[in-house]
C-alpha cells in the first residue's frame, strides 16, 4: 500500500495524489495521443481492464478527463481531457524532454512535440525570469507561500536558521 499525502501542505505530494502512479501518466500521455475509447487505452497500454477502469475513475473524479456520452442507440462514453487535464502539457513536455536527454540521447527521441506552426521541434523548456532570461538551479530559492501551513513555515524557517 502506498502511502497516501492527502495531510501535507505542498503541491507537489497534492500533484501526485491526482497523478501519482506511472498507469494514470500514460492513461494521460494517452489521451493527449488522441486516444477515448476505454478499449482503446486498454489495447495501446496493455493494462488490465480493472486498473483501467480505477485509473479513468480517478481522473474523472479530479478533474483531470471527463466522461462524455457518445451512444446514439444505448449507452456509450469516451474520455477527454478536461482544461485541468489539458493543463499538462507542459508537465508531460517535460518528462518527454528529460527522457529524450537523459535515457534516449539526442537523435534517438521516440516521441518529438512539434510547434504545428512551424513543423519544428518545440524548444526544450526552460524555466525563465521576468526578463525572459533563462534561470538555472542555482538562481532559484524555495519559499514558504501564501497557503503555507504553519509546519511548512516552521521547516523553512529552520533551514534558514533565523527561528522565523
Amino acid at each position: 500500500m502506498r502511502r497516501r499525502f492527502t495531510d501535507e501542505n505542498c503541491s507537489v505530494a497534492q500533484a501526485l495524489e491526482v497523478l501519482g502512479d506511472w498507469w494514470t501518466l500514460l492513461v494521460v500521455r494517452e489521451a493527449f495521443f488522441g486516444t477515448r475509447r476505454f478499449a482503446d487505452f486498454e489495447a495501446h497500454l496493455g493494462i488490465s481492464k480493472n486498473i483501467l477502469t480505477q485509473r479513468l475513475g480517478h481522473l474523472v473524479e479530479h478533474g483531470v478527463l471527463a466522461r462524455v456520452e457518445v451512444g446514439q442507440h444505448g449507452s456509450r462514453h469516451e474520455y477527454e481531457l478536461t482544461a485541468m487535464g489539458k493543463d499538462l502539457a507542459t508537465v508531460l513536455t517535460a518528462l518527454w524532454q528529460w527522457g529524450d536527454r537523459w535515457i534516449y540521447g539526442d537523435g534517438h527521441e521516440p516521441v518529438q512535440v512539434i510547434d504545428r506552426r512551424t513543423g519544428r521541434p518545440i524548444p526544450r523548456l526552460r524555466i525563465v525570469g521576468d526578463d525572459g532570461a533563462p534561470l538555472g538551479a542555482r538562481e532559484l530559492e524555495l519559499r514558504p507561500g501564501p497557503g503555507a501551513s504553519p509546519d511548512t513555515r516552521a521547516r523553512f524557517a529552520a533551514r534558514r536558521g533565523d527561528g522565523r
